[in-house]
């Protein structure tokens, strides 16, 4: 049983078309890249997945459930997390109380009101695993907004992962990292477990190549090709792509 299964996705802006007959599979454990120029849709079909996007056509399963007109807050119960291009934390809170808050934020304890966040030493213990796995538990007392631009968007990425899900979606987890905090975040992904699988978009094919067990590239809306990262290196439409792209 395919973890992920996407079946003929199509989605319009008014006359355009930005979703075409998009389908594939996600296999558990798999790491996969979505790859394409500016413009492909990439971002729509992350939207769409995770239910902030209704499709025009097509259905969505996710473990076996059709999930298509589910909403996003169900999504998430079943497993599926899912990280933006923008920064989404509380930039004056400290970096311990953001991670508490995305742990308590998928449990039924977020409706319980004056109790003492140190009792519930659970979630201390999963806040300071997923700081330790960025490195930062050191800096958990520091206002969000002390943090470096690339130590942000490490943050975003384990506050998805604080309900420990099923299918993690990146939307361009390195936009904006050095040479050296993107191979941070390619160590990072790496130590996921191998229970959650992770679909990530990109433009920094390094990054791409380096992590991805298989690629799918998305033009005009339309998944182009699919292969190992080697396969996607070597294919001469995909060249083409980003040679035109470029110029």
């Amino acid at each position: 049983m395919a973890l992920l299964k996407v079946d003929g996705l199509g989605k319009r802006y008014g006359g355009l078309e930005v979703l075409c007959d998009v389908s594939f599979r996600l296999e558990s454990g798999e790491r996969v890249a979505l790859i394409g120029p500016n413009g492909a849709g990439k971002t729509t079909l992350l939207n769409v997945l995770t239910g902030f996007t209704a499709p025009e056509s097509g259905r969505i399963f996710l473990l076996d459930q059709d999930v298509t007109k589910m909403p996003s807050h169900r999504r998430v119960a079943l497993g599926l997390a899912r990280s933006f291009q923008l920064n989404t934390l509380f930039p004056r809170l400290n970096l311990l109380i953001n991670v508490l808050l995305a742990i308590q934020g998928i449990q039924t304890i977020r409706y319980h009101w004056f109790r003492p966040i140190r009792a519930y030493t659970g979630n201390l213990d999963r806040a300071q695993e997923l700081l330790q796995l960025v490195g930062l538990w050191k800096q958990r007392n520091s206002p969000v907004a002390a943090l470096g631009y690339g130590q942000q968007r490490l943050v975003e990425i384990i506050l998805a992962l604080a309900s420990r899900p099923k299918l993690l979606l990146l939307d361009e987890p390195s936009a904006g990292l050095t040479g050296e905090e993107s191979d941070h975040l390619g160590d990072m992904v790496r130590n996921i477990t191998k229970e959650t699988t992770v679909l990530f978009s990109a433009h920094d094919l390094d990054l791409v190549y380096s992590l991805a067990d298989r690629v799918m590239v998305l033009y005009y809306g339309k998944i182009l090709t699919q292969g190992t990262p080697e396969e996607i290196q070597n294919d001469p439409k995909v060249g083409e792509i980003y040679v035109g792209s470029e110029e």
